[in-house]
Protein backbone atom coordinates (compact mmCIF):
# COMPACT_ATOMS: atom_id res chain seq x y z
CA UNK A 1 0.00 0.00 0.00
CA UNK A 2 1.60 3.40 -1.03
CA UNK A 3 1.49 6.68 1.00
CA UNK A 4 -1.50 8.98 0.44
CA UNK A 5 -0.83 10.64 -2.87
CA UNK A 6 0.64 14.22 -3.12
CA UNK A 7 0.13 16.87 -5.23
CA UNK A 8 3.45 17.34 -6.60
CA UNK A 9 4.25 14.46 -8.49
CA UNK A 10 1.74 14.78 -11.26
CA UNK A 11 3.17 14.05 -14.77
CA UNK A 12 4.48 16.33 -17.28
CA UNK A 13 2.36 16.66 -20.12
CA UNK A 14 5.23 16.33 -21.92
CA UNK A 15 5.86 12.71 -20.96
CA UNK A 16 2.37 11.83 -22.52
CA UNK A 17 4.45 12.36 -26.02
CA UNK A 18 6.78 9.12 -24.72
CA UNK A 19 6.14 5.53 -23.06
CA UNK A 20 4.52 4.78 -19.61
CA UNK A 21 6.67 2.35 -17.58
CA UNK A 22 5.96 -1.25 -18.71
CA UNK A 23 4.59 -4.00 -16.52
CA UNK A 24 5.19 -6.43 -19.14
CA UNK A 25 7.33 -9.09 -19.04
CA UNK A 26 7.71 -13.14 -18.61
CA UNK A 27 8.63 -15.05 -15.66
CA UNK A 28 10.83 -18.08 -14.63
CA UNK A 29 7.76 -20.79 -14.00
CA UNK A 30 7.64 -23.71 -11.09
CA UNK A 31 6.56 -26.78 -13.38
CA UNK A 32 5.43 -28.55 -10.64
CA UNK A 33 2.12 -27.76 -8.68
CA UNK A 34 1.10 -31.26 -8.45
CA UNK A 35 2.14 -31.03 -4.78
CA UNK A 36 -0.92 -28.57 -4.48
CA UNK A 37 -3.95 -29.75 -3.05
CA UNK A 38 -6.30 -26.87 -1.38
CA UNK A 39 -9.78 -28.61 -2.62
CA UNK A 40 -10.41 -26.82 -5.12
CA UNK A 41 -12.68 -28.06 -7.97
CA UNK A 42 -10.80 -28.58 -11.22
CA UNK A 43 -11.67 -28.46 -15.32
CA UNK A 44 -10.67 -31.86 -16.82
CA UNK A 45 -11.53 -32.54 -20.22
CA UNK A 46 -14.04 -35.24 -21.08
CA UNK A 47 -13.13 -36.38 -23.98
CA UNK A 48 5.91 -15.37 -40.17
CA UNK A 49 4.79 -13.12 -37.95
CA UNK A 50 1.98 -10.29 -38.58
CA UNK A 51 2.96 -6.30 -38.60
CA UNK A 52 3.18 -5.66 -34.88
CA UNK A 53 1.85 -2.01 -35.66
CA UNK A 54 0.61 0.79 -33.34
CA UNK A 55 -0.55 3.93 -34.01
CA UNK A 56 1.61 7.20 -34.43
CA UNK A 57 0.28 10.55 -33.97
CA UNK A 58 -2.98 11.86 -36.08
CA UNK A 59 -2.34 12.91 -39.16
CA UNK A 60 -4.72 16.17 -39.14
CA UNK A 61 -3.59 18.75 -37.34
CA UNK A 62 -7.22 19.62 -35.48
CA UNK A 63 -7.45 15.93 -34.43
CA UNK A 64 -3.75 15.99 -33.14
CA UNK A 65 -4.55 19.49 -31.40
CA UNK A 66 -7.74 17.74 -30.09
CA UNK A 67 -5.60 14.33 -28.83
CA UNK A 68 -3.00 16.59 -27.20
CA UNK A 69 -5.23 18.67 -25.16
CA UNK A 70 -7.36 15.31 -23.96
CA UNK A 71 -3.67 14.22 -22.80
CA UNK A 72 -2.57 17.14 -20.74
CA UNK A 73 -5.62 17.16 -19.33
CA UNK A 74 -5.39 13.50 -17.99
CA UNK A 75 -1.53 14.49 -16.92
CA UNK A 76 -2.98 17.10 -14.40
CA UNK A 77 -4.33 13.71 -12.58
CA UNK A 78 -2.00 11.44 -10.67
CA UNK A 79 -0.09 9.11 -12.71
CA UNK A 80 -0.14 5.21 -12.91
CA UNK A 81 2.60 4.97 -9.95
CA UNK A 82 0.74 7.24 -7.04
CA UNK A 83 -2.43 5.12 -5.71
CA UNK A 84 -4.64 5.35 -2.74
CA UNK A 85 -5.67 1.95 -2.86
CA UNK A 86 -9.33 1.53 -3.06
CA UNK A 87 -12.01 1.41 -6.06
CA UNK A 88 -14.16 3.65 -4.31
CA UNK A 89 -14.07 6.63 -6.54
CA UNK A 90 -14.01 4.33 -9.43
CA UNK A 91 -17.08 2.32 -8.53
CA UNK A 92 -18.54 6.14 -7.93
CA UNK A 93 -17.74 6.60 -11.44
CA UNK A 94 -19.17 3.50 -12.81
CA UNK A 95 -22.42 4.44 -10.98
CA UNK A 96 -22.90 7.79 -12.25
CA UNK A 97 -22.28 5.88 -15.82
CA UNK A 98 -24.66 3.69 -15.65
CA UNK A 99 -22.89 0.56 -15.25
CA UNK A 100 -21.29 0.35 -17.97
CA UNK A 101 -19.46 -3.01 -16.95
CA UNK A 102 -22.27 -4.94 -16.22
CA UNK A 103 -23.45 -4.72 -19.91
CA UNK A 104 -20.88 -7.21 -21.16
CA UNK A 105 -19.18 -10.62 -19.90
CA UNK A 106 -15.65 -10.05 -19.28
CA UNK A 107 -12.35 -11.91 -18.97
CA UNK A 108 -10.12 -10.65 -16.23
CA UNK A 109 -6.09 -10.87 -15.88
CA UNK A 110 -3.42 -10.29 -13.58
CA UNK A 111 -0.30 -11.47 -13.20
CA UNK A 112 3.32 -10.04 -12.96
CA UNK A 113 4.55 -10.50 -16.25
CA UNK A 114 2.89 -11.57 -19.51
CA UNK A 115 -0.48 -10.04 -18.69
CA UNK A 116 -0.73 -7.91 -22.56
CA UNK A 117 0.53 -10.80 -24.81
CA UNK A 118 -1.62 -12.91 -23.15
CA UNK A 119 -4.51 -10.78 -23.43
CA UNK A 120 -3.92 -10.07 -26.92
CA UNK A 121 -4.05 -13.48 -27.41
CA UNK A 122 -7.49 -14.37 -25.75
CA UNK A 123 -8.27 -11.44 -28.29
CA UNK A 124 -7.81 -12.77 -31.41
CA UNK A 125 -9.08 -16.47 -30.05
CA UNK A 126 -12.46 -14.81 -29.22
CA UNK A 127 -11.98 -12.50 -32.66
CA UNK A 128 -11.55 -15.40 -34.73
CA UNK A 129 -14.73 -17.21 -33.33
CA UNK A 130 -17.07 -14.42 -34.58
CA UNK A 131 -17.58 -12.56 -31.38
CA UNK A 132 -17.14 -8.42 -31.21
CA UNK A 133 -14.45 -7.70 -28.57
CA UNK A 134 -13.24 -5.04 -26.42
CA UNK A 135 -9.65 -5.39 -24.56
CA UNK A 136 -8.11 -2.77 -22.38
CA UNK A 137 -4.17 -2.99 -21.65
CA UNK A 138 -1.55 -0.81 -20.27
CA UNK A 139 0.66 0.90 -20.29
CA UNK A 140 0.86 1.63 -24.25
CA UNK A 141 3.88 1.80 -26.21
CA UNK A 142 3.60 4.39 -28.36
CA UNK A 143 -0.10 6.08 -28.63
CA UNK A 144 -2.39 6.40 -25.33
CA UNK A 145 -5.13 5.18 -27.99
CA UNK A 146 -3.62 1.81 -27.57
CA UNK A 147 -4.68 1.07 -24.76
CA UNK A 148 -8.76 0.36 -25.86
CA UNK A 149 -9.35 -1.64 -28.86
CA UNK A 150 -12.13 -2.64 -30.21
CA UNK A 151 -12.25 -5.85 -33.09
CA UNK A 152 -8.59 -6.28 -32.27
CA UNK A 153 -7.25 -3.01 -33.30
CA UNK A 154 -7.00 0.34 -30.87
CA UNK A 155 -9.88 3.10 -31.45
CA UNK A 156 -8.77 5.85 -33.78
CA UNK A 157 -8.09 9.13 -32.13
CA UNK A 158 -10.98 10.52 -32.66
CA UNK A 159 -13.16 7.84 -30.70
CA UNK A 160 -10.43 8.19 -27.79
CA UNK A 161 -11.35 11.81 -27.92
CA UNK A 162 -15.30 11.67 -28.59
CA UNK A 163 -15.10 9.00 -25.66
CA UNK A 164 -13.23 11.68 -22.82
CA UNK A 165 -15.85 14.13 -23.75
CA UNK A 166 -18.61 12.33 -23.15
CA UNK A 167 -17.83 10.99 -20.01
CA UNK A 168 -15.45 14.26 -18.77
CA UNK A 169 -18.78 15.87 -16.71
CA UNK A 170 -19.73 12.76 -14.89
CA UNK A 171 -15.67 12.25 -13.77
CA UNK A 172 -16.25 15.93 -12.83
CA UNK A 173 -19.18 15.34 -10.77
CA UNK A 174 -17.03 11.97 -8.71
CA UNK A 175 -14.50 15.02 -8.71
CA UNK A 176 -16.51 17.63 -6.82
CA UNK A 177 -17.45 14.39 -4.34
CA UNK A 178 -14.70 12.67 -3.44
CA UNK A 179 -11.22 13.40 -1.25
CA UNK A 180 -9.10 12.75 -3.72
CA UNK A 181 -9.80 13.38 -7.70
CA UNK A 182 -9.61 10.75 -10.35
CA UNK A 183 -6.47 9.02 -11.75
CA UNK A 184 -5.27 8.86 -14.68
CA UNK A 185 -5.89 5.53 -14.90
CA UNK A 186 -9.27 5.74 -13.26
CA UNK A 187 -10.64 7.60 -15.97
CA UNK A 188 -8.98 5.78 -18.84
CA UNK A 189 -10.74 2.41 -17.21
CA UNK A 190 -14.13 4.30 -16.79
CA UNK A 191 -13.24 5.48 -20.46
CA UNK A 192 -12.50 1.79 -22.04
CA UNK A 193 -15.86 0.65 -19.78
CA UNK A 194 -17.82 3.04 -21.49
CA UNK A 195 -16.24 2.73 -25.09
CA UNK A 196 -17.31 -1.27 -24.78
CA UNK A 197 -20.47 -0.46 -23.68
CA UNK A 198 -21.42 1.77 -26.60
CA UNK A 199 -19.73 -0.03 -29.38
CA UNK A 200 -21.21 -2.57 -28.11
CA UNK A 201 -18.65 -5.62 -27.55
CA UNK A 202 -19.77 -9.58 -26.77
CA UNK A 203 -16.89 -9.44 -24.64
CA UNK A 204 -14.04 -7.23 -22.96
CA UNK A 205 -10.88 -8.62 -22.17
CA UNK A 206 -9.39 -6.29 -19.25
CA UNK A 207 -5.75 -6.46 -18.14
CA UNK A 208 -5.09 -5.43 -14.59
CA UNK A 209 -2.96 -2.37 -13.93
CA UNK A 210 -1.20 -3.13 -10.61
CA UNK A 211 -2.34 -6.09 -8.24
CA UNK A 212 -6.31 -6.81 -8.43
CA UNK A 213 -8.39 -6.38 -5.17
CA UNK A 214 -8.18 -2.15 -5.40
CA UNK A 215 -7.15 -1.79 -8.87
CA UNK A 216 -9.50 0.41 -11.22
CA UNK A 217 -10.52 -2.64 -13.10
CA UNK A 218 -12.01 -4.59 -10.38
CA UNK A 219 -15.48 -3.07 -10.91
CA UNK A 220 -15.91 -5.57 -13.23
CA UNK A 221 -17.14 -9.59 -12.12
CA UNK A 222 -14.89 -11.46 -14.58
CA UNK A 223 -16.65 -14.15 -16.07
CA UNK A 224 -12.65 -16.06 -16.20
CA UNK A 225 -10.48 -14.78 -13.96
CA UNK A 226 -6.39 -14.96 -15.60
CA UNK A 227 -3.71 -15.38 -13.45
CA UNK A 228 -0.23 -15.53 -15.59
CA UNK A 229 3.23 -16.02 -13.66
CA UNK A 230 3.38 -14.06 -10.47
CA UNK A 231 6.94 -12.75 -9.37
CA UNK A 232 8.62 -9.87 -7.24
CA UNK A 233 7.96 -6.03 -8.53
CA UNK A 234 5.81 -3.76 -7.09
CA UNK A 235 7.13 -5.13 -3.51
CA UNK A 236 6.21 -1.56 -1.82
CA UNK A 237 2.98 -1.91 -2.31
CA UNK A 238 2.27 -5.30 -3.14
CA UNK A 239 4.32 -7.37 -0.67
CA UNK A 240 7.41 -9.08 -0.30
CA UNK A 241 7.06 -12.49 -1.73
CA UNK A 242 5.00 -14.02 -4.57
CA UNK A 243 2.67 -15.39 -1.59
CA UNK A 244 2.09 -11.95 -0.38
CA UNK A 245 1.49 -10.57 -4.03
CA UNK A 246 -0.85 -13.15 -4.63
CA UNK A 247 -3.06 -11.97 -1.70
CA UNK A 248 -3.88 -8.92 -3.82
CA UNK A 249 -4.09 -10.18 -7.33
CA UNK A 250 -6.36 -13.06 -6.10
CA UNK A 251 -9.00 -9.97 -5.41
CA UNK A 252 -10.44 -10.71 -9.18
CA UNK A 253 -11.51 -14.31 -8.63
CA UNK A 254 -15.26 -13.53 -8.01
CA UNK A 255 -18.01 -15.70 -7.03
CA UNK A 256 -18.42 -19.23 -9.16
CA UNK A 257 -15.93 -18.11 -11.92
CA UNK A 258 -13.58 -19.82 -13.33
CA UNK A 259 -9.53 -19.35 -12.63
CA UNK A 260 -6.71 -20.04 -14.91
CA UNK A 261 -3.81 -20.41 -13.19
CA UNK A 262 -0.31 -20.57 -14.83
CA UNK A 263 2.39 -22.11 -13.40
CA UNK A 264 3.20 -20.40 -9.98
CA UNK A 265 5.60 -19.94 -7.24
CA UNK A 266 4.06 -22.85 -4.72
CA UNK A 267 3.52 -19.83 -1.82
CA UNK A 268 1.39 -17.92 -4.75
CA UNK A 269 -0.61 -21.05 -6.23
CA UNK A 270 -1.51 -22.11 -2.55
CA UNK A 271 -2.63 -18.13 -2.12
CA UNK A 272 -4.51 -18.75 -5.34
CA UNK A 273 -6.39 -22.35 -4.78
CA UNK A 274 -7.56 -20.99 -1.10
CA UNK A 275 -9.21 -17.65 -2.45
CA UNK A 276 -11.06 -20.01 -5.13
CA UNK A 277 -12.28 -22.28 -2.88
CA UNK A 278 -13.66 -19.57 -0.31
CA UNK A 279 -15.69 -18.28 -3.81
CA UNK A 280 -16.48 -21.59 -5.17
CA UNK A 281 -14.25 -20.91 -8.13
CA UNK A 282 -13.50 -23.66 -10.82
CA UNK A 283 -9.66 -23.79 -11.34
CA UNK A 284 -7.86 -25.30 -14.40
CA UNK A 285 -4.08 -25.24 -13.51
CA UNK A 286 -0.99 -24.76 -15.93
CA UNK A 287 0.67 -27.82 -15.84
CA UNK A 288 -2.13 -30.41 -14.52
CA UNK A 289 -5.61 -29.26 -16.66
CA UNK A 290 -3.99 -27.85 -19.21
CA UNK A 291 -0.37 -26.71 -20.83
CA UNK A 292 2.47 -27.00 -23.65
CA UNK A 293 2.79 -30.48 -24.89
CA UNK A 294 6.04 -29.96 -27.32
CA UNK A 295 7.10 -26.75 -28.93
CA UNK A 296 10.07 -26.14 -31.72
CA UNK A 297 11.92 -22.90 -33.38
CA UNK A 298 10.06 -22.13 -36.55
CA UNK A 299 11.03 -19.08 -38.60
CA UNK A 300 9.60 -15.53 -37.30
CA UNK A 301 8.31 -18.02 -34.23
CA UNK A 302 7.60 -21.47 -32.87
CA UNK A 303 5.20 -24.38 -34.27
CA UNK A 304 3.44 -25.38 -30.36
CA UNK A 305 1.66 -28.86 -29.43
CA UNK A 306 -1.23 -26.97 -26.83
CA UNK A 307 -3.34 -29.46 -24.25
CA UNK A 308 -6.50 -27.17 -23.42
CA UNK A 309 -9.34 -28.42 -21.62
CA UNK A 310 -10.89 -29.94 -24.24
CA UNK A 311 -7.73 -32.02 -25.52
CA UNK A 312 -4.71 -31.55 -27.65
CA UNK A 313 -4.12 -28.94 -30.49
CA UNK A 314 -1.39 -29.51 -32.87
CA UNK A 315 0.73 -27.76 -35.29
CA UNK A 316 -0.08 -23.68 -33.83
CA UNK A 317 2.35 -21.53 -34.95
CA UNK A 318 2.71 -18.68 -32.84
CA UNK A 319 4.77 -15.94 -34.51
CA UNK A 320 6.33 -15.08 -31.34
CA UNK A 321 9.44 -15.96 -29.89
CA UNK A 322 10.23 -17.67 -26.16
CA UNK A 323 8.97 -20.56 -24.34
CA UNK A 324 7.36 -17.73 -22.47
CA UNK A 325 4.76 -16.96 -25.01
CA UNK A 326 4.14 -20.58 -25.62
CA UNK A 327 2.66 -20.95 -21.87
CA UNK A 328 0.98 -17.84 -22.70
CA UNK A 329 -0.77 -19.45 -25.36
CA UNK A 330 -1.61 -22.45 -23.54
CA UNK A 331 -2.92 -20.02 -20.61
CA UNK A 332 -4.78 -18.08 -23.42
CA UNK A 333 -6.63 -21.17 -24.87
CA UNK A 334 -7.24 -22.58 -21.50
CA UNK A 335 -9.40 -18.67 -20.43
CA UNK A 336 -11.10 -18.91 -24.08
CA UNK A 337 -12.08 -22.80 -23.75
CA UNK A 338 -13.36 -22.04 -20.48
CA UNK A 339 -15.12 -18.76 -21.32
CA UNK A 340 -17.33 -21.04 -23.88
CA UNK A 341 -17.49 -23.70 -21.61
CA UNK A 342 -15.19 -26.19 -22.65
CA UNK A 343 -14.33 -29.21 -20.06
CA UNK A 344 -17.68 -28.18 -18.34
CA UNK A 345 -20.91 -28.25 -20.53
CA UNK A 346 -19.06 -29.46 -23.25
CA UNK A 347 -17.13 -32.51 -23.86
CA UNK A 348 -16.09 -31.13 -27.43
CA UNK A 349 -12.64 -28.94 -28.31
CA UNK A 350 -12.76 -25.88 -29.76
CA UNK A 351 -12.24 -26.18 -33.85
CA UNK A 352 -8.49 -26.58 -34.20
CA UNK A 353 -8.38 -24.45 -37.76
CA UNK A 354 -9.65 -21.86 -36.44
CA UNK A 355 -7.11 -22.13 -33.45
CA UNK A 356 -4.46 -21.82 -35.39
CA UNK A 357 -5.71 -19.11 -37.67
CA UNK A 358 -6.02 -17.20 -34.64
CA UNK A 359 -2.18 -17.70 -33.17
CA UNK A 360 -1.17 -17.09 -36.32
CA UNK A 361 -2.35 -13.60 -36.68
CA UNK A 362 -1.04 -12.64 -32.65
CA UNK A 363 1.33 -9.40 -32.79
CA UNK A 364 2.51 -8.40 -29.75
CA UNK A 365 4.51 -4.58 -30.23
CA UNK A 366 7.51 -4.21 -28.14
CA UNK A 367 8.08 -8.29 -26.84
CA UNK A 368 10.87 -9.56 -29.06
CA UNK A 369 9.74 -7.23 -31.79
CA UNK A 370 12.80 -7.54 -34.70
CA UNK A 371 12.79 -3.65 -35.88
CA UNK A 372 15.72 -3.86 -38.24
CA UNK A 373 17.91 -6.12 -40.05
CA UNK A 374 21.45 -6.45 -40.65
CA UNK A 375 22.36 -5.90 -37.97
CA UNK A 376 19.33 -7.11 -36.28
CA UNK A 377 17.71 -5.23 -33.84
CA UNK A 378 15.17 -6.56 -31.06
CA UNK A 379 12.94 -4.50 -29.06
CA UNK A 380 12.23 -6.09 -25.80
CA UNK A 381 10.22 -3.64 -22.78
CA UNK A 382 11.53 -6.47 -19.89
CA UNK A 383 11.95 -4.51 -17.11
CA UNK A 384 12.31 -6.89 -14.13
CA UNK A 385 14.55 -9.60 -13.26
CA UNK A 386 12.15 -12.32 -13.94
CA UNK A 387 11.37 -10.89 -17.23
CA UNK A 388 15.05 -10.12 -18.48
CA UNK A 389 15.74 -13.91 -17.46
CA UNK A 390 12.92 -15.37 -19.99
CA UNK A 391 13.94 -12.67 -22.80
CA UNK A 392 18.11 -13.65 -22.36
CA UNK A 393 16.53 -17.56 -23.24
CA UNK A 394 14.51 -16.61 -25.82
CA UNK A 395 16.62 -14.04 -27.43
CA UNK A 396 19.08 -16.87 -27.67
CA UNK A 397 17.04 -19.76 -28.70
CA UNK A 398 15.76 -17.71 -31.58
CA UNK A 399 18.54 -16.08 -32.87
CA UNK A 400 21.76 -17.22 -32.19
CA UNK A 401 23.83 -13.86 -32.10
CA UNK A 402 27.10 -14.69 -32.13
CA UNK A 403 27.84 -11.34 -30.85
CA UNK A 404 24.63 -9.33 -28.50
CA UNK A 405 24.78 -5.71 -27.69
CA UNK A 406 22.59 -4.19 -25.05
CA UNK A 407 20.76 -1.21 -25.09
CA UNK A 408 19.49 -0.54 -21.40
CA UNK A 409 17.17 2.37 -20.17
CA UNK A 410 15.53 1.68 -16.62
CA UNK A 411 13.25 3.49 -14.53
CA UNK A 412 14.85 4.52 -11.16
CA UNK A 413 12.31 2.83 -9.18
CA UNK A 414 12.85 -0.77 -10.48
CA UNK A 415 15.61 -3.66 -9.71
CA UNK A 416 17.90 -2.25 -11.82
CA UNK A 417 20.86 -4.56 -10.51
CA UNK A 418 18.49 -7.79 -10.91
CA UNK A 419 17.83 -6.76 -14.63
CA UNK A 420 21.46 -6.44 -15.72
CA UNK A 421 22.67 -9.14 -13.81
CA UNK A 422 20.07 -11.36 -16.13
CA UNK A 423 20.97 -10.07 -19.13
CA UNK A 424 25.01 -9.89 -18.41
CA UNK A 425 25.88 -13.47 -19.42
CA UNK A 426 24.42 -12.68 -23.06
CA UNK A 427 25.28 -9.23 -23.39
CA UNK A 428 29.07 -8.94 -24.48
CA UNK A 429 28.86 -5.04 -24.43
CA UNK A 430 26.11 -2.89 -22.92
CA UNK A 431 25.56 0.70 -23.94
CA UNK A 432 23.29 2.17 -20.82
CA UNK A 433 21.05 5.52 -21.49
CA UNK A 434 17.89 7.00 -20.49
CA UNK A 435 14.41 7.66 -21.83
CA UNK A 436 12.71 10.77 -21.82
CA UNK A 437 10.24 10.04 -18.78
CA UNK A 438 10.82 11.45 -15.64
CA UNK A 439 11.02 8.04 -14.03
CA UNK A 440 14.05 7.38 -16.05
CA UNK A 441 17.17 6.36 -14.07
CA UNK A 442 20.34 8.93 -14.85
CA UNK A 443 22.57 7.49 -17.12
CA UNK A 444 25.27 7.65 -15.19
CA UNK A 445 23.56 6.19 -12.11
CA UNK A 446 22.63 3.30 -14.63
CA UNK A 447 26.57 2.98 -15.46
CA UNK A 448 27.84 2.76 -12.11
CA UNK A 449 25.39 -0.60 -11.47
CA UNK A 450 26.40 -1.58 -14.82
CA UNK A 451 29.88 -1.55 -14.11
CA UNK A 452 29.42 -3.66 -11.26
CA UNK A 453 27.96 -6.65 -13.03
CA UNK A 454 29.80 -6.23 -16.25
CA UNK A 455 32.90 -4.77 -15.54
CA UNK A 456 34.11 -1.21 -16.96
CA UNK A 457 35.33 -2.66 -20.14
CA UNK A 458 32.00 -4.01 -21.11
CA UNK A 459 30.07 -0.55 -20.51
CA UNK A 460 29.23 2.25 -22.64
CA UNK A 461 27.22 5.30 -22.00
CA UNK A 462 25.08 7.50 -24.22
CA UNK A 463 22.38 9.66 -22.33
CA UNK A 464 20.48 10.17 -25.37
CA UNK A 465 18.63 6.89 -26.91
CA UNK A 466 19.54 7.84 -30.48
CA UNK A 467 23.38 8.20 -29.71
CA UNK A 468 22.77 4.94 -27.49
CA UNK A 469 21.20 3.32 -30.45
CA UNK A 470 23.77 3.94 -33.08
CA UNK A 471 26.78 3.17 -30.68
CA UNK A 472 25.04 -0.53 -30.03
CA UNK A 473 24.76 -0.56 -33.87
CA UNK A 474 28.38 0.10 -34.61
CA UNK A 475 29.40 -2.70 -32.24
CA UNK A 476 27.07 -5.03 -33.78
CA UNK A 477 28.74 -4.45 -36.92
CA UNK A 478 32.31 -4.26 -35.93
CA UNK A 479 32.75 -8.11 -37.00
CA UNK A 480 31.73 -7.60 -40.17
CA UNK A 481 28.60 -7.53 -42.37
CA UNK A 482 28.25 -11.72 -41.87
CA UNK A 483 28.93 -12.29 -38.53
CA UNK A 484 25.95 -12.40 -36.70
CA UNK A 485 25.63 -9.58 -34.03
CA UNK A 486 22.86 -8.34 -33.21
CA UNK A 487 21.31 -5.82 -30.93
CA UNK A 488 18.45 -6.04 -27.88
CA UNK A 489 16.79 -2.70 -26.38
CA UNK A 490 15.03 -3.11 -23.50
CA UNK A 491 14.63 -2.03 -19.85
CA UNK A 492 11.77 -0.16 -20.08
CA UNK A 493 8.65 -0.03 -22.31
CA UNK A 494 9.10 3.78 -22.22
CA UNK A 495 12.64 3.42 -23.36
CA UNK A 496 11.25 0.22 -26.23
CA UNK A 497 9.23 2.67 -27.36
CA UNK A 498 10.82 5.59 -27.97
CA UNK A 499 13.32 3.22 -29.79
CA UNK A 500 10.83 1.92 -31.99
CA UNK A 501 9.68 5.43 -33.23
CA UNK A 502 13.49 5.86 -33.93
CA UNK A 503 14.36 2.68 -35.80
CA UNK A 504 11.03 2.69 -37.54
CA UNK A 505 12.01 6.10 -39.28
CA UNK A 506 15.12 5.00 -40.27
Amino acid sequence: MSDNPGQNDQPDPSDLDSFDEIIDAETTRDPDLAVIEAGSRTLRTQGGPPEADVPGRPEDPEVDAALRAVETELAGRWGETKLEPSVTRIAALMDVLGEPQRSYPSIHITGTNGKTSTARMIEALLGAFDLRTGRYTSPHVQSITERISLDGAPISAERFIETYEDIKPYVEMVDAQQEYRLSFFEVLTGMAYAAFADAPVDVAVVEVGMGGSWDATNVIDGDVAVVTPIDLDHTDRLGGTPGEIAVEKAGIVKQDATVILAQQPVDAAQVMLKKAVDVNATVAREGLEFGVVAREVAVGGQLATLRGLGGEYTEVYLPLHGAHQAHNAAVALAAVEAFFGVGAQRPEPLDVDTVRKAFASVASPGRMEVVRRSPTVVLDAAHNPAGARVTAEAVGEAFQFSRLIGVVGASADKNVRGLLEAFEPVFAEVVVTQNSSHRAMDADELAAVAVEVFGDDRVQVEPRLPDALEAAITLAEEEGEFAGGGVLVTGSVITVGEARLLLRRG
